[in-house]
């Protein structure tokens, strides 16, 4: 498949910047295993299949290097891998689903290997952070609830 239109950030605009400004006294934190998931990703080619592979993996690469890492077990206001996360994007409506490091989509999950997905991993309940969306534009993702996965909670 080839992208033949790749979204550009308006001009002047920097994603480090405003995920750094975000990370300011909130932070993202990353457990061993998300850390080594997302590691994994890149490494492998698991976000060939996103619209613009270049932009996720810069994202994702800018994760891995103003993370902090957590104390395990990770806190459970904590979003990690595997867990049900509910969220809202510049006002639209709450949304849910389980966070996973799968490179294919899979229904009802949110894959790490997207950009709403490298977002959301390693925030916290109710922290709010830009999000960079397919097209170029920067909307605001919030946190609003944070549940392990029903298959999580079984085991």
């Amino acid at each position: 498949m080839t992208i033949t239109r790749i979204p550009h950030l308006p001009a002047g605009s920097d994603f480090r910047s405003l995920f750094e400004r975000s990370a300011v006294g909130s932070g993202f934190l990353l457990t061993v295993d998300d850390r080594l998931g997302i590691e994994h990703l890149l490494r492998y080619r698991g976000t060939r299949n996103s619209p613009n592979p270049a932009l996720l993996n810069g994202l994702l690469r800018h994760k891995l290097r103003i993370s902090r890492g957590t104390p395990e077990p990770a806190s459970p206001d904590l979003v990690v891998a595997g867990c049900h996360v509910t969220y809202m994007i510049s006002g639209e409506g709450a949304r849910s689903g389980v966070l996973s490091m799968n490179p294919a989509p899979v229904p009802g999950h949110i894959l790490v290997a997207s950009l709403l997905g490298a977002t959301l991993i390693g925030m916290r309940k109710l922290q709010k952070v830009p999000l960079l969306r397919d097209d170029g534009q920067i909307e605001v993702v919030v946190v609003l609830d944070v549940h392990p996965s029903p298959d999580h909670a079984a085991a």
